[in-house]
């Protein structure tokens, strides 16, 4: 015989009743019943973010150039030294020969100092006979070198110490031409380098703002580089809200593309707010696999400073939707299942959900639904 069965909808805020008929019921269409039990916790606040990589980063020039290679396009990806960007580096090689001719120079000079130091030391110029006749040359070592040491003219030893001093000093400045030119060689592999951007870490590229042929100045973005493997949800959480969370509290944050429902873990909360939000940034860590960068995403963060709440717990294998609005199969005074449209609240641990009204303390709902039992019908036994 046929049954009515009242439903509750919520919407806009106004109760609204509905009668469904359900034809055909047995107990065997269905399980079995579930005290609804009630739940006390604080109130959650849900709150939308944006899911972000893990690791991202801008690479941009550091040198003046043209872009010669560029290694691919957004969503491409490359593992960890990998070549992404490269800039034209002709002049910086040429101007890294010149520097080498400086070097081998600088080395040249160098060797030729020692010489001549060593040959000051063991056969100073001062004391060297000059070139002549014999006669004359042995006459001078013998009579006019000896008088004018005797006489004070001349002071050979200080003639020396000058000699080598002016050696050294050869010596000395051939050897700073040498680190010159090798520091001038480091700074120019320097910007060599900096013409090359590589691969930060294993990743994709997110965006690139440059095609082959751009002329490149130093400070332009080339590309934004990121690690999507591992993902988060940077949410901005009212000041208020702060003290209620902690690094690696476990949560639940519902994703925009199908509404799934995933647990997230606070991993990151910044130790200062917006001045002018009163918001602190929180980061929270996303399960792999679940989401794409760029999406939208809301955590429910508890709401400690509201007063606490009870609400009733119901399994998440009762809940059956008509349309988009859930419903569950709630026992009748007549010991009948009526079908109840609910309002339901965040999934909890163990296969719960919370329901926000539709159900009280005590009712009792269809545990699992079976297969036959639609949208408040029965469907009839086949034979």
């Amino acid at each position: 015989m046929g049954h009515k069965v009242q439903a509750l909808a919520i919407a806009a805020g106004l109760t609204v009743i509905a009668s469904l008929p359900v034809k055909g019921w047995s107990q065997a269409n269905g399980g079995d019943y579930f005290t609804v039990q009630q739940a006390r916790g604080a109130p959650t606040v849900s709150l939308g973010g944006t899911v972000i990589p893990y690791k991202e980063v801008t690479l941009a020039a550091q040198v003046p150039g043209r872009v010669k290679y560029l290694a691919g396009i957004e969503g491409d990806s490359f593992e960890k030294g990998t070549l992404l960007v490269a800039l034209d580096d002709s002049e910086l090689v040429a101007k890294r020969n010149s520097a080498l001719a400086q070097l081998a120079t600088a080395e040249a000079q160098f060797r030729s100092a020692g010489v001549k130091y060593d040959r000051e030391l063991w056969s100073p110029q001062s004391e060297s006979s000059p070139g002549g006749m014999g006669i004359p040359n042995l006459f001078d070592q013998m009579f006019t070198q000896p008088m004018e040491s005797f006489s004070g003219g001349r002071q050979r030893g200080v003639e020396r110490r000058a000699d080598l001093y002016s050696s050294g000093i050869q010596i000395h400045q051939a050897r700073n031409a040498i680190m010159s030119a090798h520091s001038q060689i480091e700074a120019i592999d320097a910007k060599i380098r900096d013409a090359k951007s590589l691969a930060p870490f294993d990743g994709v590229i997110m965006t690139k703002f440059i095609e082959e042929g751009d002329t490149m100045q130093p400070g332009q973005p080339l590309l934004v580089f990121a690690d999507v493997e591992y993902l988060q949800v940077m949410v901005d959480v009212p000041a208020r809200l702060r003290p209620g969370l902690n690094e690696g509290m476990m949560l639940q944050a519902q994703l925009d593309v199908g509404d799934q429902v995933v647990p997230v873990r606070v991993a990151q909360i910044f130790p200062m707010a917006d001045a002018q939000r009163h918001t602190v940034k929180v980061k929270f860590d996303l399960p792999q696999g679940v989401s794409a960068p760029g999406m939208y995403s809301k955590v429910q963060v508890p709401d400690f400073t509201a007063p606490a709440r009870n609400y009733p717990v119901i399994p998440s294998s009762a809940i059956r939707y008509n349309g988009s609005l859930p419903g569950v199969y709630v026992e009748g005074t007549d010991g009948q299942p009526e079908l109840r449209l609910i309002r339901v609240g965040e999934n909890l641990d163990g296969g719960y959900t919370s329901v926000l009204s539709g159900l009280s303390e005590g009712e009792r709902v269809l545990r699992n639904p079976g297969s036959r039992v639609s949208s408040g019908w029965a469907a009839p036994a086949r034979n």
